[in-house]
């Protein structure tokens, strides 16, 4: 029967060339409460991703001019197709994928469809919760007065709650990078709280906060100000409150600037500040459909735009990922009316008899005209809306050439590894940080060889030093065969000396070129980051956008590069 809830809004008119008159915007919560003291709202406030973005506009993207002179996407199926695509816009592979196995392609919303402008929309989402902080939680008014930089996080950091740190690390867990508050860690502090292999911590919750979404980056800003400030003025927030308890606040707060749909109006008022446009996404759900697959649409938003569900089969909103990807979810799965947005129930995805009626309230009839839009639910209720496998019939088979569902999204445990590890997906990660990080590694090929050299160099001069000192306590030699031997080691160790610093020189500038603080996004020294590692073991694909989707054909093989072990690289040529 007719459920007694507001209506769900949609606002999200980011699809369409042309946007029609929207439904009025509702608050809701752009992801589930993860503030300890706050699980209470979980049930009554799903994550809520929402915000307006724009794909129908002209693109910065790889424009192509038109015969009328305007602007068309450059895409695979377009008569100009099929040409070399910017490195930078590159699918990049882990595991095998044939899309000819692919019989439907999901998305989710923020982040991935959507691309907000961290400069402007993290900023705002910075300033809210600095006001939160004061206005509702006692935090002394000069937080007023801070500033959120933008650039200084970035994805795959690591915030210890307990002792107020940010570290990056490489995929053994070995901290590399260290810095409580603002200041950095020295060698001798981070080897003394993390270099103990034996007792090395797992750096997940409770005790840690993973920054895995471009959501998390305003709030990593806000807590690394917060620690400093803390250490600075003793006693000007409450002596009762540590490091882990404010950043218990800052996730309260947060979610406060998002329930409270502040967020929602500021973005909906001037909505390309703060979203990229993209026109490439339309083209690209065409070519999909066109080739035969289903797509879909799973997103903990709340509010979104009928214009554009004519690209779509299902939408189901306020999903609650990760949770959702468990069959054995029994969140209740509601039917979103077009016309009203008033929420109805149904069984199982099929429309129930309303009260004092035999019928069912929405009919089918058309259906298979516009997409169905839900709220709620689990991917049980997707898999029988799309007729696709179960995750068990996937799970029991997911070796062989069955058909498979492809997910694309931005978030690592939201999105990525729950479908594959659960679901057996296939998945796609985009990482916009991505496009840059690929660039500038093509930039600087020459200078990452030269490293190499150096490091080369390093270990030529050591071994040539241990030679010497291993003659000099071992070998018998006269007096004056032993004074050249001890010149010859003073002269190498000097130049040890000088390769080394050049060395370190030369890779703090190179590191420092991707960000003048942590350094490359997928790379932690020499080794891969643990974010690097977590999108190699969970992502079968991962690009900079999701409309790098339509530079490619619909059928393509994906297929990764070969593995290289250490003792193959001064073999093999790469």
């Amino acid at each position: 029967m007719r459920i007694s809830k507001k209506p769900v809004s949609f606002c999200l008119s980011f699809f369409s060339p042309t946007v029609s008159s929207r439904i009025p915007i509702h608050s809701g919560t752009r992801r589930a409460i993860r503030a300890a003291g706050a699980s209470q709202l979980q049930a009554g406030h799903p994550m809520d991703e929402s915000h307006r973005t724009f794909v129908g506009d002209k693109s910065p993207n790889v424009p192509m001019a038109s015969s009328d002179g305007g602007h068309k996407p450059f895409i695979w199926s377009s008569s100009e197709g099929g040409h070399d695509i910017d490195i930078g816009k590159h699918i990049f592979c882990n595991r095998s994928l044939n899309m000819k196995n692919i019989v439907s392609v999901g998305f989710d919303m923020d982040y991935t469809l959507a691309q907000y402008k961290p400069e402007t929309f993290e900023s705002l989402a910075y300033e809210g919760t600095i006001k939160n902080l004061v206005y509702n939680l006692g935090y002394p008014r000069e937080l007023l007065d801070w500033s959120f930089d933008w650039k200084y996080m970035v994805r795959g950091l690591v915030l210890d709650k307990r002792r107020g740190n940010i570290l990056k690390m490489d995929r053994h867990k070995y901290v590399k990078v260290a810095y409580h508050g603002f200041r950095e860690l020295s060698k001798e502090e981070k080897v003394g709280t993390y270099g103990n292999t034996l007792l090395r911590d797992s750096f997940d919750e409770p005790d840690y906060a993973l920054i895995d979404t471009l959501f998390s980056l305003a709030e990593a800003y806000l807590f690394a100000q917060l620690v400093d400030f803390q250490d600075r003025n003793p006693g000007k927030v409450s002596e009762r409150v540590d490091y882990a308890h404010m950043y218990k606040d800052v996730r309260a707060a947060v979610d406060l600037c998002h329930r409270d749909g502040t967020l929602n109006q500021t973005v909906a008022k001037d909505p390309e500040r703060y979203i990229n446009k993209d026109t490439s996404i339309v083209p690209m759900l065409k070519m999909l459909r066109d080739s035969g697959r289903s797509t879909f649409l799973v997103t903990n938003s709340n509010r979104m735009n009928f214009d554009w569900l004519q690209y779509f089969d299902v939408v189901i909103t306020g999903s609650a990922k990760p949770g959702f990807f468990h069959e054995d979810n029994r969140a209740n799965l509601f039917e979103v009316e077009h016309v009203s947005g008033m929420l109805f129930n149904t069984d199982n995805g099929s429309p129930m008899p309303q009260v004092g009626s035999a019928s069912p309230r929405l009919s089918l009839k058309g259906l298979n005209k516009m997409c169905r839009v839900f709220q709620g639910g689990s991917v049980g209720h997707l898999h029988k809306l799309l007729s696709i496998e179960s995750s068990s019939q996937v799970l029991e088979f997911k070796y062989s050439c069955i058909l498979q569902v492809l997910y694309v999204g931005d978030h690592i445990y939201g999105d990525i590894l729950r479908s594959k590890k659960v679901l057996g997906w296939r998945t796609m990660l985009v990482v916009s940080e991505l496009e840059r990080e690929v660039e500038l590694l093509w930039k600087l090929r020459d200078t990452r060889k030269q490293l190499r050299l150096l490091r080369n160099q390093r270990d030529f001069i050591e071994d040539k030093i241990h030679r010497v000192k291993w003659s000099l306590k071992f070998e018998d030699v006269d007096v004056d065969e032993k004074h050249k031997m001890s010149s010859a080691l003073d002269e190498l160790e000097s130049q040890r000396k000088q390769v080394r610093s050049a060395h370190q020189q030369a890779q703090r500038e190179c590191h420092q070129k991707f960000h003048k603080v942590w350094g490359q996004l997928m790379k932690t020294g020499y080794q891969n980051s643990r974010f690097a590692h977590q999108v190699e073991r969970f992502a079968c694909l991962y690009t900079s956008q999701v409309s790098n989707l339509s530079l490619y054909s619909p059928d393509k093989y994906y297929r990764p590069s070969e593995d290289f072990m250490p003792h193959e690289f001064d073999i093999i040529p790469i």
